[in-house]
């Protein structure tokens, strides 16, 4: 039987991401801790140690590499109704570069993710209970995974998006539906189909930034 770290690594590997020695410990110590939490918190309805590492952590994963892609630099990231942190918490590690906030309506959720970036010793991290509607503040890429229809994603974080920033929404299916009613002043500029490995579901990344006239509004 394989060795959860290895399934780990040889996933993400095949997702074009290397994991050092740390990230791996980390990425295994925060799926631990979200069983472990899971009946105070509530935080995902899986069970098992192994649905945990492709349902959230590999799911997750699939982000980085286009991400690093979209956007190499420092920066802060907004993981809107991150729930226990997916894909926030999973970027911290691998990306120390982005200060990385996780955005949750429900107290506890955002509470459990500050619990995570004690306890793994990620400096970059940080739990935020609010509603998007009502947060302040400006980031330069907006993450999503699973959350809300793409034009209320987009709507509720519009004003928090930095000029020049990008959202990125993970999704499942690709949301034709939705990518039809978009509103006005956001800019869909790559629909990226994902394959997470040992997962079988479709996945993709909806990629979009500001329209250029709401740029300077």
């Amino acid at each position: 039987m394989t060795a959860p770290i290895d399934t780990l690594r040889a996933g993400a590997a095949d997702m074009g991401v290397a994991l050092s020695d740390s990230q791996a410990e980390q990425l295994l110590a925060y799926g631990t801790l979200m069983l472990k939490w899971n009946k105070v918190y509530n935080l995902t309805a899986l069970r098992d140690p192994a649905s945990v590492l492709t349902h959230h952590l590999l799911d997750s994963l699939a982000a980085v590499a286009p991400l690093r892609r979209e956007w190499a630099g420092k920066g802060k990231l907004l993981d809107v109704g991150s729930g226990g942190g997916l894909p926030g918490v999973v970027i911290a590690i691998m990306r120390p570069d982005l200060e990385v906030s996780c955005l949750d309506a429900v107290a506890k959720k955002a509470a459990f993710v500050q619990q995570v970036a004690a306890e793994l010793e990620l400096p970059n991290l940080r739990g935020l209970h609010a509603r998007v509607e009502s947060l302040v503040g400006s980031y330069e890429i907006i993450s999503s995974r699973a959350f809300a229809s793409l034009p209320d994603f987009f709507n509720g974080s519009m004003n928090l998006l930095a000029p020049g920033g990008v959202w990125l929404a993970m999704k499942g299916k690709v949301p034709v539906d939705e990518l039809a009613v978009l509103p006005k002043g956001v800019s869909v500029f790559h629909v990226e189909q994902l394959t997470v490995p040992g997962l079988d579901a479709e996945r993709c990344i909806v990629w979009a930034r500001k329209a250029p006239a709401e740029i300077g509004a």
